[in-house]
């Protein structure tokens, strides 16, 4: 008797954690387990508590758990193209793989938030089956310029589309019951020096532009957590800023979830604490005896601490672990690569086409260019993916019925053979490759003009990787080599001699330069990097199986120099190349201010960021306007309505904007409507248009009709100004359009 009394008085004296009494669990936890929630696993301090095991191998961190409360760990693993651990462990033949998934840029160019929606749900299927809590993704910074090593990660120069499709992604991956991280808050839009680099941005350009995106996230789709950046903003780490994390994020926009640091990001803890950034990771010893000493020399008032364990588990409990979820470790991978697969089709970007698809698999393709045959499914990184296989296209071409010329496909199978062996010994077993190694592209000019007699067609393909923690070089990455002009030229002059089509597959992870070799090409198929499907996916839009119905999520221009950023952000000269190692720039707490656009980056550009700037102040810089791309079918829009609903007192007010599109061609297709505002743009300096709403057709087959419904909120049109949101009085011109250049269909409206 005497023991059940015990136990039922220690049962009352020490509850457990649940999720009606998170006040009650925060008032009994010790300063020490307060810490040891909120700063990671990476520190040992607490391990005669709690434990230091991550749980899932190749994860990237944890929270400490507290048995005594019933307070379990939670994992986080990366990433944005899908979910990244080891897939191999000690003592198991096992294989633990993941689904790569298409790179966030091409979920942009779908511009199809259904799809992007399906993606996430596949992808946070996997993070739940293989034990994991969060997902840290997706990334949704800016595409300020093509330079930034990490593009491939995020999704568009555009903050709205930026906004919707992650707001799609976050949605798909938490209806399993996990969480996602939305990432980097805030501008981040460099990888070089980027622990230390200071964004200089006006507070217009920031609220208008850079967090817009996460602002649309966070209001439609309640991330979990949002991973804050490494870099200073204006002077202050992004991790230490109140304003940013609890002013903006918090009051303004009303998130509700929690805020964690990018892995080793931030300096002063008691500063990351008092900001709003609640979990810090992975957490060291140091940010671990550094919280508890802010609090006992009263640098860190406890209600700061108080407040960031009550949203930590806040979140835990509404974790996989907390609930105690078996999971399987056998996610329908089968499954999840017909996502990945349909995700692909719908966003290659078909950006010229002079008569030369669709093609096949009928006649003799002639296949070229070492990408063909070592394709890129995604990029490094934390963004990389551990995928059971990727398809190449000469696997897809065959699989889907394409005959090879032979000579050409003989040379290159041998001669990649050697190239995967030179590449697999410069890269060694380091999965964590920020300059993988590439096959080195090869002119086997006699076989060239043999294949011009014995093929009816040319398709060379085009490759570029890069990924976390370096920028592109200008010269090398963002330039065609000269190799490869030498390979599109001497095959363009053969096949064409001979009265014979060129396509060219770009198979990369951000943009290349074209103007200077694009009329060697009769066509340009974009398929960025398409993941573990990316083979099967292009080759069913060189057939015409699948109608290429993607759209450019960023402006192409002519040349770098043309860009808005391109005097303000650290590239490479060919006669004086920077060493990229050179990284730490900081002493103590105390920021250098010495190098322009390394130690800090001024966004000279303000609110002229890709098509704003193009279509406003450099009309005639773009090869490939944001938003182009073509199809195999034609389409006719009509009928354009708009209709306002509410009143300007309301916050109901909106826009309800409609059209009919008409499929006026031979072959099914999609078809993209993008709905641009033009602002009066006199008391307040606005650019050209602006994109407030876009939708995606269904598949419409030849004469086919849809109406198309698009919402636009007023509130949407106000521009920053002197500390507010101001709307500006006047007449607004709607124009629904194809592209940001294309003049599109217009109703003017007065406000």
């Amino acid at each position: 008797m005497l023991t059940i009394i015990l136990a039922a008085a220690l049962s009352v004296a020490t509850p457990v954690l649940r999720e009606d009494n998170i006040p009650q669990i925060v008032s009994l936890l010790t300063l020490e387990e307060k810490a040891a929630i909120l700063v990671g696993c990476g520190s040992t301090a607490f391990d005669g508590i709690g434990r230091n095991d991550v749980g899932v191998k190749g994860s990237a961190g944890a929270t400490h758990p507290i048995p005594r409360l019933g307070i379990p760990s939670i994992v986080f693993a990366d990433g944005p193209a899908g979910l990244r651990i080891d897939p191999v462990r000690p003592g198991t033949d096992k294989t633990y793989y993941c689904t790569g998934f298409p790179i966030g840029t091409m979920l942009a160019s779908t511009w199809n938030t259904a799809i992007v929606r399906s993606v996430g749900e596949a992808m946070g299927n996997e993070v739940l089956e293989y034990g994991v809590d969060v997902l840290l993704a997706p990334g949704m910074n800016i595409h300020r310029n093509p330079l930034c090593g990490r593009n491939f990660e995020y999704f568009s120069e555009d903050p709205l589309l930026c906004g919707e499709i992650a707001a799609a992604y976050v949605q798909g991956v938490q209806s399993n019951g996990v969480g996602t991280s939305v990432k980097h808050f805030a501008l981040n839009n460099q990888e070089l020096n980027r622990l230390h680099n200071d964004a200089r941005v006006s507070e217009r350009a920031a609220r208008e532009i850079y967090l817009r995106a996460f602002e649309i996230a966070v209001r439609k789709a309640q991330p979990w957590t949002l991973m804050s950046s490494y870099n200073y903003i204006n002077g202050v780490h992004a991790s230490e800023n109140r304003w940013l994390l609890t002013d903006v994020l918090r009051d303004d926009w009303g998130f509700r979830g929690v805020v964690v640091t990018d892995w080793g990001g931030g300096y002063d803890t008691a500063a990351q604490i008092h900001a709003g950034n609640d979990l810090i990771q992975s957490g060291s010893d140091a940010r671990y005896n550094a919280l508890i000493e802010a609090v006992k020399d009263g640098r860190l008032a406890m209600e700061y601490v108080d407040a960031c364990v009550t949203r930590a588990l806040e979140l835990i409990v509404k974790c996989p672990a907390f609930r105690g979820y078996k999971f399987s470790e056998a996610p329908d991978l089968e499954a999840h690569a017909k996502v990945c697969r349909a995700a692909a089709d719908e966003g290659i970007v078909l950006l010229k086409n002079h008569g030369a698809l669709p093609a096949g698999p009928d006649g003799v393709t002639a296949l070229l260019g070492v990408t063909s045959y070592a394709f890129i499914a995604g990029g490094t990184g934390s963004g990389d993916v551990h995928r059971p296989y990727v398809v190449d296209l000469r696997q897809g071409l065959s699989d889907a019925g394409f005959k090879l010329e032979s000579g050409l496909d003989e040379f290159y199978t041998a001669y990649m053979q050697d190239e995967r062996w030179r590449c697999k010994m410069i890269d060694g077993n380091n999965s964590w490759v920020i300059d993988r190694e590439r096959p080195i592209e090869v002119v086997p000019d006699e076989l060239i003009k043999q294949a011009a007699l014995t093929s009816d067609r040319a398709v060379v393909t085009i490759g570029r990787v890069f990924g976390e923690g370096k920028d592109r070089d200008l010269y090398y990455s963002y330039m065609l080599q000269e190799r490869e002009v030498e390979l599109l030229r001497k095959t363009a002059d053969a096949f064409h001699a001979q009265g014979k089509k060129v396509t060219v597959i770009l198979n990369v992870g951000g943009v290349v330069e074209m103007a200077s070799w694009q009329d060697l090409a009769d066509a340009i198929l974009l398929c960025w990097q398409p993941g573990e499907e990316g083979g099967h996916s292009v080759a069913s839009a060189l057939s015409g199986e699948v109608n290429p119905s993607g759209r450019l999520p960023m402006t192409i221009s002519r040349r770098y120099e043309d860009e808005p950023s391109a005097a303000n952000f650290p590239r490479v000269f060919e006669d004086k190349p920077f060493n990229y190692s050179f990284y730490r720039r900081l002493e103590g707490n105390k920021k250098d201010y010495v190098v322009k656009d390394i130690d800090y980056t001024d966004y000279a550009e303000d609110i002229y960021v890709g098509y704003r700037y193009f279509g406003t102040k450099a009309r005639g810089a773009v090869a490939y306007p944001f938003g182009y791309g073509l199809s195999y079918t034609s389409f006719r829009w009509s009928d354009l309505k708009i209709e306002k609903t509410g009143s300007l007192s309301e916050d109901s007010k909106c826009l309800k904007v409609s059209l009919t599109v008409t499929n006026t061609g031979k072959r099914a297709g999609k078809d993209v409507v993008e709905l641009y505002v033009k602002a009066p743009g006199r008391s307040i300096d606005k650019p050209e248009r602006e994109l407030k709403a876009f939708a995606k057709t269904p598949l419409l087959e030849p004469g086919q009709s849809c109406t198309v419904q698009m919402t636009v909120p007023v509130e949407s049109l106000a521009s920053w100004e002197n500390g507010a949101w101001s709307l500006e009085k006047g007449r607004y011109r709607i124009i629904a359009a194809r592209n940001a250049s294309d003049k599109g269909l217009r109703k003017a409206l007065r406000l």
